[in-house]
């Protein structure tokens, strides 16, 4: 294993044991471990505390990794977040990147894995297994296509990110309550946005909106095969 340049961690994670192991692949390493912690609210604090280089979050903390990852993020942006998780679904995927995540890291990895991978971390790489890639890029690829398409209607007025976000979520026909879990926000400001969406695609209401998109990406799709 390559030499470590000096990094200190926060651990956060429910399973005494799980942080244990992780622990003890580090610190040989020459990795300061600094705290660890069981539950969303003590995460925030020790990161809030020690300010670590990375944290190793959990998806299934009890509050909520990634609610807890928004909030670490927000408050302390110079510590990088790695989730831990043992699911490979998109909604936690996608939902760790737009809380602020570095990395998304599959239960079941090799701890002595680690060093290594937060060492790259602070290089400024991505701590995201191979199998994931690929879904990544073809989300956010997905995502610019119809964000260029969206901009065609009304250049001027484009959508912003957190807008587009809103728009996603209405597809899949969520309520204003489920959109604003999703996103960590309240009701008033999922509705701001959606506002928002509806003035600057100048259509009356949300499934105007929608059917909008449906239509571009199919006009989008036609172009590609002719």
């Amino acid at each position: 294993m390559a030499p470590c340049r000096e990094l200190r961690v926060v651990i956060a994670e429910p399973d005494p044991a799980s942080r244990s192991r992780f622990r003890s692949a580090l610190e040989p390493a020459g990795i300061v471990v600094c705290a660890e912690a069981g539950d969303a609210e003590g995460a925030v604090k020790a990161v809030e505390e020690h300010k670590p280089d990375v944290v190793l979050l959990a998806v299934n903390m009890p509050g909520g990794g990634i609610q807890a990852a928004w909030e670490i993020t927000d408050r302390t942006p110079t510590s990088a977040v790695v989730m831990l998780t043992g699911s490979q679904e998109d909604e936690h995927l996608f939902g760790a990147l737009q809380a602020g995540a570095v990395g998304y890291l599959i239960e079941g990895l090799d701890p002595q894995r680690l060093p290594d991978i937060l060492q790259g971390v602070l290089r400024g790489e991505a701590a995201l297994p191979r199998s994931l890639v690929s879904r990544v890029v073809d989300e956010f690829r997905a995502r610019g296509r119809r964000l260029d398409l969206l901009a065609g209607r009304n250049s001027e007025n484009s959508l912003t990110t957190r807008e587009w976000e809103v728009l996603e979520l209405l597809r899949e026909g969520r309520s204003t309550a489920e959109i604003g879990e999703r996103l960590y926000i309240s009701r008033v400001t999922v509705r701001t946005h959606v506002s928002a969406i509806l003035r600057k695609l100048r259509v009356p209401d949300r499934a105007a909106a929608v059917r909008y998109l449906d239509e571009q990406s199919r006009h989008w799709s036609d172009a590609q095969g002719a």
